[in-house]
């Protein structure tokens, strides 16, 4: 993509690219810390149960070339002295093999994580392309791992001459002790080597983890064009994301004006705002907005009120603070509890005028009312 485009890879991959290369099975990997691990795990076991399974195995030896004639010529007993013989092999190292598998399996995790890609195991056929295995063998990481690999050799055989150079007294000591002495000596003396040797990779994982870190953030690095597209696709292109605000905002206008007829008042700028409240005693703890608007959604709100007698009073300085401070199905805020009480107040009044059970009530008086400054939007 950036080779067409003509730009260059400098911004970080997204979520959504880091996302997609874990379920390809692309994901961070050191063969070098996986490798460390795996020699580090079997030092150390050899020296947990090294000693343990050359006894066993020597013993399971010696047993061996203590068989009898009869039985060397009794073919069903010499099955039973071989399967003997292997459950005691088996025994022997099933320590071993315990630590060894463990970190076979755990080594990888350490970077990257745990990660299962069915893609990943399909095949494909890229892979055959002799030009893109040519452009590999000389590409820069081919450059890196061939240095990883000499400067493997020369540490690992640095070291292994200087275990061999300190171990060289005690390796001529064994000719001269007894076979159980020998053989516990030796099991020891092979672990500490193996330890020793393999941990001069720690060296060679200290360079190569960092390395790959950094080689599989450059290689999912992405052009500029490349997220504004992802963005495009995720999010959606900006017209389609503004036709559907508007069909939503034609939707709640729809459901908005159903509401009004319901509602027990509608407070106007006279024109240019529209706010009709309703309360619902015992259901919310003060009046919510049913409906509101400005100019043409406004008139609207006043034809639907008068169509079904819906009062509606003009007290502008409340119209617009409770058209600016509120939303759909909300309460009215805490600050203008006694304005809207005062309104509501006089509408219920009115109406029980109308059934002729009271008094035609006071007229209501915006100097009455009063607006904290915070909500004045004049």
């Amino acid at each position: 993509m950036a080779e067409e485009t003509g730009q260059e890879k400098t911004e970080d991959p997204t979520p959504k690219r880091l996302r997609e290369a874990r379920e390809k099975g692309d994901i961070p990997r050191s063969k070098e810390l996986n490798a460390t691990a795996l020699l580090l795990a079997a030092g150390g076991a050899m020296l947990l149960f090294g000693t343990s399974a050359a006894h066993r195995i020597a013993a399971m030896m010696a047993g061996n070339f203590e068989l009898r004639r009869e039985d060397m010529l009794d073919s069903r007993l010499m099955l039973i002295h071989l399967g003997a013989s292997v459950q005691e092999v088996i025994w022997a190292v099933i320590g071993f093999m315990v630590i060894v598998t463990l970190a076979a399996l755990i080594a990888p995790m350490a970077l990257g994580g745990l990660n299962f890609s069915a893609q990943a195991m399909a095949p494909k056929m890229s892979r055959l392309n002799p030009g893109a295995g040519l452009k590999r063998m000389f590409s820069v990481k081919a450059l890196v791992e061939l240095a990883k690999a000499f400067a493997k050799f020369m540490l690992v055989t640095s070291f292994a001459i200087t275990v061999l150079m300190v171990m060289t007294p005690e390796l001529f000591a064994l000719g001269g002790q007894a076979v159980n002495v020998a053989i516990s000596h030796a099991a020891e003396l092979v672990g500490w080597s193996f330890l020793v040797i393999s941990s001069s990779l720690i060296l060679i994982s200290l360079v190569d983890v960092p390395f790959q870190l950094y080689d599989y953030s450059e290689k999912l690095k992405m052009t500029l064009q490349e997220v504004k597209d992802e963005m495009k696709n995720t999010e959606g292109k900006p017209e389609v994301k503004g036709r559907i605000r508007q069909m939503q905002r034609e939707i709640s206008q729809r459901q908005m004006m159903t509401d009004v007829p319901q509602a027990d008042v509608v407070i106007t700028n006279p024109t240019h705002y529209a706010v009709a409240l309703k309360y619902i005693s015992g259901d919310r703890d003060a009046p919510i907005v049913v409906a509101k608007g400005a100019d043409f959604v406004a008139l609207k709100i006043r034809e639907i009120a008068e169509e079904h007698g819906v009062p509606i009073l003009s007290t502008p300085p409340l119209a617009r603070a409770l058209y600016n401070s509120t939303e759909i199905d909300q309460e009215v805020p805490t600050a203008l509890y006694k304005a809207v009480a005062q309104v509501l107040a006089y509408v219920f009044q009115l109406k029980r005028y109308k059934e002729k059970q009271s008094d035609m009530p006071k007229q209501l008086s915006e100097r009455d009312m009063i607006i904290p400054e915070d909500y004045r939007y004049d």
